[in-house]
């Protein structure tokens, strides 16, 4: 019983140190370089509470569920055998993981307004729309194939840095090809895949499979994955991007 209050007041106190660089960044540079007062202080404040608690609630739901769920079919799959199994968990997990990322949504909707501002598509709701929809999927797809090639490394032992560099090359060499619209775009959602929803299942997803893998490391083996889940994006999308420009949109 003694220990309850101590661990409550932990519990608060870690999210607020974590969160106190960024405080201390946004607070100086309004006071001392802006030279304004906070607006609605108030409301900063009440803000900052709710996403001290929101950051604590996030964390404890990934140790006790999304963690060990990962972590216990990707143990139950491989101890099955079945590869096709396997594979198939591993791209239907990373596609719904990813279509489902806020990040993503957030950044599928902000290319769509800013196409629709260049001409690149039609200024109307359906379009942008449309629009949207297609970068999700996109991306959707890529981050599944990207744990099913994330998967094939950790069970054949294929070399991450190898796999890593040739990606990026391929990248690089596909920028010139791509409509200077979609480039940044392209780059931008290798980033958004990996956040709130998808890093932790991914993480899971090879940690668990290496640990009971015969001759694998859960820390050399099992993580790699997001690499894969932020390169595999840029490809998708700039191919995605050259192909309407080809198609006509």
């Amino acid at each position: 019983m003694q220990k309850s209050p101590r661990r409550l007041l932990l519990a608060l106190v870690t999210p607020l140190r974590d969160l106190a660089p960024l405080v201390l960044v946004v607070a100086a540079f309004q006071l001392l370089v802006l030279r304004q007062p906070f607006p609605a202080v108030e409301r900063v404040l009440v803000g900052v509470l709710l996403v001290m608690v929101g950051l604590r609630l996030f964390i404890v739901g990934l140790r006790a569920g999304l963690f060990p769920l990962g972590e216990a079919m990707a143990a139950t799959l491989a101890r099955k055998g079945s590869l096709p199994a396997l594979l198939t968990f591993a791209f239907m997990l990373g596609a719904a993981s990813t279509i489902a990322e806020p990040a993503l949504i957030a950044i599928a909707d902000e290319g769509a307004d800013a196409a629709a501002a260049a001409g690149d598509i039609a200024a109307d709701e359906g379009a942008r729309d449309a629009f949207a929809l297609s970068l999700r999927l996109v991306v959707a797809l890529s981050v599944g194939t990207s744990l099913v090639l994330g998967v094939l490394r950790i069970l054949k032992g294929w070399p991450l840095p190898r796999l890593i560099v040739a990606g990026y090359a391929l990248a690089l060499a596909l920028t010139p090809l791509a409509p200077p619209g979609i480039i940044g775009l392209a780059y931008d959602s290798g980033g958004v895949t990996t956040s709130t929803v998808t890093v932790p299942l991914v993480t899971a997803l090879g940690v668990g499979l290496a640990s009971n893998l015969r001759g694998r490391s859960a820390l050399v083996d099992g993580f790699g994955l997001i690499a894969f889940a932020s390169l595999l994006p840029i490809l998708f999308v700039l191919v995605f991007g050259t192909l309407r420009a080809w198609l006509g949109n």
